[in-house]
């Protein structure tokens, strides 16, 4: 008798997500299996979504050794073995990705997916990452000018060269559009871009609305984008927006616990639109933190400037002095003079040095003594003023507190980059050589967020329409479990085969009702990895 064991963990729902949303079968048809090699295109893709879905401190590295562990026939097909899958193959289908399309690819899938949810969309966010980097790149002819370079970045890693990665999700964090740009695309450009690209998926009669952050909010992309809905948060460095900041409003209360709002139409860039001033408690008491510790820093830095500015200089007129000192006060409104004095003093002409004699010659000059404290009523006004934002939409009939719910959701595309960048979802440095599979492979990132979206989104509503739960980490019950904790809870599933007298039995070990539950819930599709 032979026994071998074989993990299986959690790989099963990933797969079975993967083929429950028939996303092998959309592969295929675009991208068949290349020469030479034992594995579909699809089988390789599927692979590396399992492999980034393990959530392990491990990068996308394809080696044979770690697969060996693996049930991979059981995964990915009958014949397959852990040597197929090599980085060779990975690289092979990188190209094949590169020149289909990355981007044109994904759409295709993630549009395939979610229109088998037959779920109504009603926001849409967009939003851009940057993606610092190391070492040299080979420029490719016909990368479609992709560059990686240096630009603005968002790790702040400005030594770095990187490339930007642009996303768009729908309101529950699902990616229905990505693309990569070079690393000092402007994101006002980009962004435009990808609202123009993903329009064209959305069905035109019903209402979405597009949500960006202010990098999208310019007078030229809210015109060009007129007959689209949009919501996006006004620069405060725009001057009506300044204005607006600064006024005395009634604000209204909201069912948004810690929010309050006002609201005014506004035609900024020739587009009726309505301007929501928020003022938020939360984001208040984070800026009166940063803002007391400036106060302290700033006085130090408005005594240097008096000195160096008003006290150490001479005026031939008292005019003169009271002037330069009121315009001192001017460009430091935060602060009043406690002490505050001009005087006549007597000044050689002759070059010399020193108090002048009887007889030199001198003329009469002004000296300002002047001490500074803190303007105490501004202070307190400029606090007052501390977390307001203002947000703006083209629909003038939306509520104001829906505005600022929708944009509040903008944090689904935030987590989504969280996602893609966490240090257990690495990408190795072998595959990066070329631009072109760099584009490739961040569509396979992207297309992995998408599956664990969908296996979260699966598992969290059919718990929901069963009025079934599962045990959080406190081991309170819930329906919104995350899907990376459902995964933890399937660690140790192994296959053990059974040999005995040239006959194989399987059986499946280490499986629990709890976790019987969740895969009897998912449906056929992940039953066929686990029984």
């Amino acid at each position: 008798m032979e026994i071998t064991t074989k993990q299986l963990d959690h790989h099963g729902l990933v797969a079975g997500t993967f083929d429950k949303f028939e996303m092998g079968e959309v592969i295929e048809k675009r991208i068949p299996k290349v020469r030479n090699f034992n594995l579909s295109t699809s089988a390789i893709i599927k692979a590396m979504i399992i492999l980034g879905l393990g959530f392990v401190d491990r990068r996308l590295y394809f080696a044979g050794s770690y697969f060996e562990n693996w049930d991979v026939e059981k995964l990915l097909g009958e014949g397959t073995k852990p040597e197929d899958l090599n980085d060779d193959a990975l690289g092979r289908v990188l190209d094949k990705i590169y020149d289909y399309g990355p981007t044109e690819l994904f759409q295709e899938i993630a549009a395939h997916a979610l229109n088998k949810l037959e779920m109504d969309v009603h926001l849409v966010h967009t939003d851009t990452t940057s993606v610092s980097v190391s070492g040299n790149y080979e420029m490719e002819d016909g990368t479609n000018g992709f560059k990686i370079t240096f630009g603005h970045s968002k790790d702040h890693r400005q030594d770095l060269k990187q490339f930007v990665i642009g996303m768009v999700v729908n309101q529950h964090g699902m990616p229905m559009f990505a693309k990569t740009y070079n690393g000092n695309e402007s994101d006002k450009e980009s962004i435009k871009e990808m609202v123009k690209a993903i329009r064209k998926n959305i069905d035109k009669d019903k209402k979405v609305y597009h949500v960006a952050d202010s990098a999208f909010y310019t007078a030229e992309n809210i015109s060009e984008l007129r007959t689209t809905y949009w919501i996006s948060h006004v620069p405060s460095t725009i001057k009506e927006a300044e204005e607006m900041l600064n006024k005395e409003v009634e604000f209204r209360p909201t069912k948004i616990e810690g929010y309050e709002v006002y609201s005014e139409i506004s035609n900024y860039g020739g587009i009726k639109q309505k301007w929501i001033m928020v003022n938020s408690k939360y984001l208040k008491e984070q800026e009166l933190k940063t803002f007391d510790r400036h106060l302290k820093k700033s006085k130090t830095e408005a005594e240097k400037s008096l000195k160096k500015t008003v006290t150490k200089e001479r005026y031939f007129c008292s005019e003169d002095g009271i002037n330069k000192s009121r315009q001192w006060m001017e460009a430091h409104p935060l602060f009043k003079y406690d002490k505050f004095e001009i005087k006549s003093v007597r000044v050689r002409t002759d070059g010399k040095r020193g108090r002048p004699k009887d007889g030199d010659p001198t003329i009469e000059m002004y000296e300002i003594d002047a001490e500074i404290g803190l303007n105490e009523e501004a202070v307190e006004k400029a606090k007052a003023k501390l977390g307001r934002f203002i947000l703006s939409t083209n629909d003038i009939e939306l509520e104001d507190e829906k505005v600022l719910e929708y944009y509040k959701n903008q944090t689904t595309v935030e987590r989504g980059f969280r996602f893609l960048k966490d240090k257990s979802f690495g990408v190795s440095d072998v595959y990066l050589k070329k631009p072109g599979r760099i584009q490739a492979l961040v569509m396979i990132m992207v297309l992995t967020l998408l599956v664990y979206s969908l296996s979260e989104w699966e598992i969290r509503r059919t718990l929901k329409e069963t009025g079934q739960t599962f045990p959080n980490q406190l081991k309170k019950p819930t329906n919104r479990p995350t899907f990376r904790w459902i995964c933890q809870n399937f660690m140790n599933i192994t296959v053990v085969n059974v040999v005995t007298d040239g006959q194989t039995t399987t059986q499946i070990a280490n499986l629990k009702d709890l976790q019987i539950k969740v895969i009897r819930l998912l449906g056929v599709e992940y039953e066929k990895y686990y029984f």
